[in-house]
């Protein structure tokens, strides 16, 4: 059955792996008959700070505000980022931060330590690149990019179930490499 997917792209860079992947899962997306939508952050028009954390919030730019519509009308959400520094970008976590606001993606409930979960009815693909081996990345660091998104984020919202596939060691990585990586990816896409 045909899915409304919205591929969220956190990579600065118009002319990164990233960029391709994002490219390459929307290709097998469509191929497959899904209705996609991509998201280019680095496009949109937003302060990533929180200035007020969540005391006051702030008003939401006009790309936030349509970047929310596209979310709450997703069926299947997809992050594509690079890990830097063990977790996302801040392009990518300015954009969470601005959008995933109580009241549109959770709510606390008064008086109480329990929050509803909005997005709750939605799944979620993480694609993420990366310098270190995922193995390494995996065992030595614990993943902590990973836990953060899936956990603290995404499931933190309703968003479940939730793959992550993690792709490296990309510095240095022969052409064919990359060339496997896309056509997995795209497999992705056709399979979502």
């Amino acid at each position: 059955m045909p899915k409304r997917i919205l591929i969220l792209l956190g990579h600065p860079a118009a002319d990164s792996l990233c960029g391709a992947l994002a490219d390459a899962y929307a290709a097998g997306a469509r191929h497959a008959g899904h209705e996609v939508q991509l998201i280019k952050l680095a496009e949109l028009r937003f302060d990533p700070v929180l200035h007020e954390g969540y005391k006051l919030i702030q008003p939401l730019e006009p790309d936030l505000l349509a970047a929310q519509q596209a979310i709450l009308r997703a069926q299947h959400l997809v992050l594509v980022y690079p890990t830097w520094w063990g977790g996302m970008p801040a392009l990518m976590k300015g954009f969470i931060d601005r959008t995933f606001l109580p009241g549109f993606a959770f709510k606390y409930r008064p008086g109480s330590p329990w929050w509803d979960k909005l997005l709750a009815g939605r799944s979620a693909q993480v694609i993420t690149t990366m310098d270190t081996p995922p193995w390494y990345y995996r065992l030595i660091y614990g993943s902590p990019g990973h836990r953060q998104t899936v956990r603290t984020i995404l499931r933190f919202c309703g968003v479940s179930p939730v793959r992550v596939t993690s792709i490296g060691r990309v510095k240095d990585t022969p052409p064919a490499w990359k060339a496997k990586w896309l056509a997995r990816v795209r497999r992705y896409g056709r399979q979502a």
